[in-house]
């Protein structure tokens, strides 16, 4: 694994800002990881990039423990934060060159110019970074932290203030940088993880809440029960389809059936043979999709 986050708890005051946090993302896979603000995002982010330390658990990167005093466990990680803190009087050649030497890297020009052309800065590598637009300035975080090639990236927020043009680039960057890197991506917008990531960790008061494929969680497998959508050839009786094994409930809408299941089994094959046993044709059978953002409130103003 990439990243292992273990019984992670982390206190202010009396406060707990995360409660026994667990989960672990593999090498090369593009995580989002959802929660309204306060949910604790940014804390677990901090945590495994070495500027905090947790109450209690552990984190491993690459199979390392994360600590502030291992200088060599930040080698592997870049990190983006929400407020991208940048030195605005420098220009973003020169800005990236020094953030090359903190690393000691030998091959220092080489590296920016890699970045630059990377990130899509050549047009703007020799501006103050004072005088670029939120989506240039975050091109620069992004280079800032991609400079030492980590294996894993942490990006918090990374579209906050983008236009759509500004977003569109940085989700086409976000993506390409995948490709060989272990990706975790914060965020409170949901259309922003669904665009970009292919799975969703969903925090809320300190709690993992979801954890899954992104089409999973919509489909609720993962903390709700299946809903299925049905459309018999004929007039079908409530009665007739509350005693099909595993249906909770069903609500018509005209012809079309609105099922839900009692449990964690896949009800389909259930109303299949429903409706073979009732000489009915099924014109629609396919599991209900939700809007992420209907999940996400749900699941998040839970008590």
């Amino acid at each position: 694994m990439s990243i292992e986050i273990r019984q992670i708890t982390k206190l202010f005051g009396k406060q707990k800002a995360l409660d026994e946090v667990s989960f672990s993302i593999k090498k090369g896979e593009l995580a989002g990881f959802l929660g309204p603000n306060g949910a604790g995002k940014s804390t677990l982010m901090k945590i495994i990039t070495c500027f905090l330390a947790p109450d209690e658990g552990e984190v491993a990167v690459n199979g390392q423990k994360v600590e502030s005093k291992n200088l060599e466990i930040r080698k592997n990680i870049g990190y983006l934060p929400e407020h991208n803190p940048l030195y605005t009087d420098l220009y973003v050649k020169e800005f990236l060159e020094i953030t090359a030497g903190f690393y000691k890297l030998k091959n220092t020009k080489q590296r920016v110019a890699e970045m630059v052309e990377l990130t899509g800065l050549g047009e703007e590598q020799h501006k103050k970074i004072g005088s670029l637009s939120k989506g240039y300035r975050q091109r620069v975080g992004l280079a800032q932290a991609l400079i030492h090639d980590p294996s894993v990236l942490i990006l918090d927020e990374p579209t906050t203030g983008l236009d759509p043009n500004q977003l569109e680039e940085i989700r086409h960057l976000i993506r390409e940088i995948s490709r060989e890197k272990t990706v975790m991506l914060s965020s409170h917008i949901m259309q922003e993880v669904e665009a970009v990531c292919n799975r969703v960790i969903i925090i809320n008061r300190g709690k993992i809440v979801a954890d899954g494929g992104i089409n999973e969680i919509k489909a609720g497998k993962l903390n709700r029960n299946q809903v299925v959508i049905a459309e018999f050839s004929a007039p079908v009786k409530l009665d007739s389809l509350m005693a099909v094994e595993g249906v909770k409930s069903a609500v018509q809408n005209r012809n079309i059936w609105e099922i839900e299941s009692n449990g964690g089994q896949d009800i389909r094959p259930a109303i299949f043979k429903f409706a073979v046993g009732n000489s009915l044709t099924l014109l629609t059978l396919h599991e209900k999709q939700q809007n992420l953002e209907n999940v996400f409130h749900e699941l998040t103003q839970k008590i």
